[in-house]
């Protein structure tokens, strides 16, 4: 439908893509109408799996759109040298479903994902293009189907012929009928199913026949291919490909939580995956961890203080790509309570169980956790705000809620980091009042003061010590590890690290554990145990960044990666 041209932004200095519908087809109201939907479709968009669109606009009677310029090759070219391996497969498809659900969250739907439309950048980026099929979904009794059922045509396709690619059309996008979210996971499925299999789905030797095999034949069982299929990841192409929208998966977010945890799967199947990459050294406890992967993710630790040493292993508790900024434990030890900004969007308070896929959302926005009571209560920093100096150095207003949600009771403005006391009484809190940064437990009562920053302060389970990591430099992660009592006696328990990350208490206040790297051990970060006299050990080390966060009463560790 249009013309696609290498360009230069002279204005910004950078190379675009330019497409130009042509001036003869301008006059086309079909053509410049699905041009122009395409544009405000993906304009609206800021995601890293869908083509960014910089501008939009006419140039003598010629309409034209700027988008980012990609390096790579479509998909297509990419299956047409044959099948993918599993792992690639579905590495490319969590980034589709990724994409899709931020779409369809936006109510706009494809309705045309093929291979052609998918693209591979050189560094390993799927993309999604060309929206100029997508319609705005209209909300019609909860299902977000189309308002009109008409079959759609244009002056360049036969009457009777619908927009969309035979091969990767859903049932009702054939019949003309109602389409919305689950088509396109159809039209996913289909593309999923070639990934694999090195053939389409649905391929016939002429349109007509293709439409027939959509409505009414089963593609060939994948366990037939050429390359293995693990049983799970074919049960989720034939759930995609479900001829009644009713049975697929319902929501692309769905369908990505799924793949995702595939994906886990698939690395711990494999010696150079990241669950293996964390091992532990004389590590007197079993150990299990559940992860996250993207940026920062929740992850959970169980074990026994008894046995020889042991694998870690490692199990995922959360499926977006963002960050997280403080979890703990719920009091049973059953759930997580968890901050994070996914996709870019500010942080929120979620609540997942462990062993579920799904968390509930708190509904409260722009707010971290930095503690739970064994009564349930959150300690929260509410309306946070970036500090100027440094990205990841944040404040915000200390308030306490009930964990099943509700309306935040605020405490005190301007508060860096705190946490709450096991019985819920008391606070620890992190602040500036005009001055250096300083450490008060109770509020009010400063027991540590320092020119650079205090992270992560944590008391103790009887409520008698405050840990801390102590940074000199501000906006340095760089520090120790210190512990301070009612009465202000302030021990440093550690050597200077390079990175620390992340402060708990052992259940039996035995042992504070933290995340660091030191460059007289192994040099990588590495999660180590210390006693309140100064005698430290390695628990494991830990495959990328990481922050500490709660340890249950079990001896259960909840654990963030990157």
């Amino acid at each position: 439908m249009g013309e696609v041209y290498r360009a230069r932004d002279s204005r910004l200095g950078r190379d675009v893509a330019l497409k130009i519908l042509p001036q003869s087809f301008a006059a086309d109201g079909e053509r410049l109408h699905r041009f122009e939907q395409e544009s405000r479709a993906v304009a609206a968009f800021n995601h890293p799996n869908i083509l960014a669109i910089h501008d939009v606009g006419q140039h003598n009677g010629s309409p034209f759109l700027v988008s980012e310029l990609l390096e790579g090759e479509s998909l297509r070219d990419v299956l047409d040298r044959g099948a993918l391996p599993q792992r690639k497969a579905i590495d490319y498809s969590v980034q589709i479903a990724q994409g899709l659900a931020i779409a369809h969250a936006k109510e706009i739907i494809h309705r045309d994902l093929k291979p052609e439309n998918l693209f591979l950048t050189r560094d390993g980026r799927l993309k999604i293009l060309d929206f100029g099929l997508a319609k705005a979904l209209q909300k019609t009794g909860g299902t977000g189907a189309d308002s009109d059922g008409a079959t759609v045509t244009s002056p360049q396709t036969a009457a009777g012929v619908v927009m969309g690619t035979a091969s990767y059309m859903a049932p009702e996008q054939v019949r003309g009928e109602f389409v919305d979210a689950r088509t396109d996971i159809f039209s996913f499925g289909a593309v999923l199913y070639e990934m694999l299999s090195g053939h389409r789905a649905f391929r016939r030797d002429t349109s007509a026949e293709t439409m027939t095999a959509v409505l009414k034949e089963d593609p060939p069982e994948l366990i037939d291919a050429q390359h293995p299929i693990s049983p799970a990841l074919e049960r989720i192409v034939r759930r995609c490909l479900e001829k009644s929208p009713e049975q697929r998966f319902q929501s692309a977010k769905d369908l990505a939580f799924s793949l995702e945890a595939l994906s886990v799967t698939s690395h711990m199947a494999s010696p150079q995956g990241r669950i293996v990459a964390a091992r532990p050294k004389s590590l007197a406890i079993a150990v299990v961890v559940l992860f996250g992967i993207a940026a920062l993710a929740v992850a959970y630790f169980a074990g026994t203080r008894s046995g020889g040493t042991k694998r870690a292993k490692f199990e995922r508790l959360t499926f977006q790509r963002g960050n997280i900024r403080g979890a703990r434990f719920s009091p049973d030890g059953q759930n997580v309570i968890y901050s994070a900004g996914w996709e870019g969007r500010p942080y929120e308070v979620f609540s997942s169980r462990i062993g579920d896929l799904h968390a509930r959302s708190l509904e409260l926005k722009n707010t971290m956790v930095v503690g739970v009571s064994a009564a349930g209560e959150i300690a929260l920093l509410t309306n946070v705000r970036r500090s100027p100096e440094s990205s990841f150095m944040q404040s915000g207003t200390l308030a306490r809620v009930s964990a099943s949600g509700g309306t935040p009771r605020e405490i005190l403005e301007d508060v860096w980091d705190a946490d709450i006391s096991r019985d819920g009484k008391q606070f620890a809190v992190v602040r500036s009042a005009g001055g250096p940064q300083q450490l008060e437990y109770p509020i009010g009562k400063v027991l540590f003061k320092t020119n650079g920053y205090i992270s992560h302060p944590r008391i103790s389970p009887d409520g008698k010590q405050v840990a801390f990591l102590e940074h000199p430099v501000y906006g340095d992660d760089r520090g120790y590890l210190d512990t301070a009592d009612a009465a202000g006696n302030v021990k440093r328990l550690t050597a200077d690290a390079q990175g620390e990350d992340g402060v708990a208490w052992s259940p039996d206040q035995r042992e504070v554990w933290f995340a660091a790297t030191f460059p007289e051990s192994t040099g990588e970060r590495e999660v180590f145990a210390v006693t309140p006299e100064g005698k430290s050990r390695v628990v494991f080390q830990v495959p990328g960044n990481s922050d500490v966060w709660d340890i249950a009463d079990d001896g259960r560790l909840l654990l963030s990666l990157c």
